[in-house]
């Protein structure tokens, strides 16, 4: 089973926009067990689309190629695809009348050039899309001019904006990918997410322990992200099953409360989840992450249950008079300081009546560090009813990097105390 993805859009050549399919669209095929073969971007020229559909027919059983499905000129991949393959377009008419809804519901006039996105190859299948104008197509591409034997190929044509193209993707594609091409065997693709220790670490522990399970086909990887490290298990056959559930079962072992969820969970969902069940609040004091602490967790749906309040204090003056930081304790130990820090969670958690109270303060860089304190000092203060704890790693990365890694380790001290550790 070969799978090929094009992304086309000459902004992702030109380093205009990220280009975030490639990563998206193959870690959803891995998870079900279809692995790309070959995947390229190329610029929105005739030249360039057709020869890489070309390229692909000639290889490949499923073809993704995103992007270049709207209404403006630069938008070709639907028209290129069509003559490449000697298909007829052929005007749409439901698709014609839906895109004139769509304007109408919005009080708007239709550009005529709109109407371009109803134009549909000969035999191609329209894929919905509830999120846009541009609808998907699918195309049987049989025989295949391009592939030896003639042997057949599938061809999908995805619109470019992830907020179209993912859920186009996961409603028609996926099952039609599943169901046109099933697996021959089962397979099981399953990640463990775990932060506060390193790659190496992590494969040192359960390297030993899972040694019978590799050598019975079970595959191990890795993937070290900013304060956490992903552990991947992938298993085949008609044991898949079972032999991913006793690996997962080691590996919390070996690992205990480091793993702190499972596929795409993120630490401050995990965060907003425990104090949820509580039913426990948290407020936030931030000075060098300037509110980033307080933008992960309300990212999270259902954190106005738990977050009471988010408090930038960037300033020695606001410190003092929003978080009744002492004039005395910055003189003698600076802003950045465990005493500082302590005062800062105390009196936010003080100030707003919370259950805990998460405060962090440090110096990003690259200027602004010293002997004493250099640049990627921090200092961490988790306040509770009971207790305060501070934690003072050393965080040497770029600005943006330094905020992130230090909000991981805020909410991981806050997860560990949740968990009663």
């Amino acid at each position: 089973m070969i799978v090929e993805i094009i992304n086309t859009g000459s902004e992702l050549m030109l380093g205009f926009v990220l280009n975030t399919h490639q990563q998206w669209l193959c870690r959803q095929l891995a998870d079900a067990g279809y692995t790309v073969t070959r995947q390229v971007a190329i610029a929105d020229t005739g030249l360039a689309i057709q020869a890489a559909v070309r390229e692909s027919l000639a290889r490949a059983d499923f073809v993704i190629v995103t992007g270049g499905l709207g209404p403006t000129s630069d938008d070709l991949t639907r028209d290129l695809i069509a003559e490449l393959l000697g298909r007829k377009l052929r005007l749409d008419e439901g698709i014609a009348a839906g895109l004139r809804a769509f304007f109408a519901r919005r009080g708007r006039n239709m550009p005529e050039t709109t109407l371009v996105q109803a134009q549909v190859p000969e035999g191609a299948e329209v894929l919905p899309n509830p999120n846009g104008t541009a609808p998907g197509l699918a195309l049987t591409v049989a025989p295949n001019p391009f592939r030896p034997g003639g042997r057949l190929s599938r061809l999908i044509m995805l619109p470019g904006p992830p907020r179209e193209m993912r859920p186009m993707f996961l409603a028609e594609v996926l099952p039609m990918l599943q169901r046109e091409f099933p697996l021959a065997d089962p397979f099981v693709c399953r990640t463990l997410r775990t932060t506060g220790i390193g790659e190496s670490f992590a494969e040192d522990r359960i390297r030993g322990p899972l040694q019978p399970l590799v050598a019975s086909g079970l595959e191990l990887g890795y993937c070290a992200h900013y304060g956490s490290v992903d552990v991947r298990i992938v298993t085949r056959g008609r044991a898949a099953e079972s032999l991913a559930a006793e690996a997962e079962a080691i590996i919390r072992s070996q690992l205990g409360a480091h793993v702190f969820g499972t596929q795409d969970d993120e630490l401050p969902g995990t965060v907003v989840a425990l104090l949820t069940e509580r039913r426990q609040t948290l407020v936030l004091a931030e000075s060098c992450t300037g509110g980033y602490i307080a933008n992960q967790i309300t990212n999270v749906p259902g954190a106005s249950a738990v977050l009471l309040a988010g408090i930038v204090t960037y300033s020695d003056a606001a410190k003092q008079s929003l978080l009744a930081v002492r004039e005395e304790t910055l003189a003698a130990h600076g802003a950045v300081s465990e005493a500082t820090v302590r005062q800062m969670a105390e009196g936010a958690r003080a100030r707003l009546r919370a259950d805990y109270a998460l405060a962090v303060t440090g110096i990003a860089g690259p200027g602004g560090g010293s002997e004493a304190k250099p640049v990627g000092t921090v200092f961490i203060a988790l306040a509770t009813a009971r207790q305060t704890l501070v934690m003072n790693p050393t965080n040497r990365y770029d600005r943006a990097t330094f905020k992130i890694v230090t909000c991981q380790q805020a909410l991981e001290l806050l997860r560990r105390n949740l968990l009663g550790e």
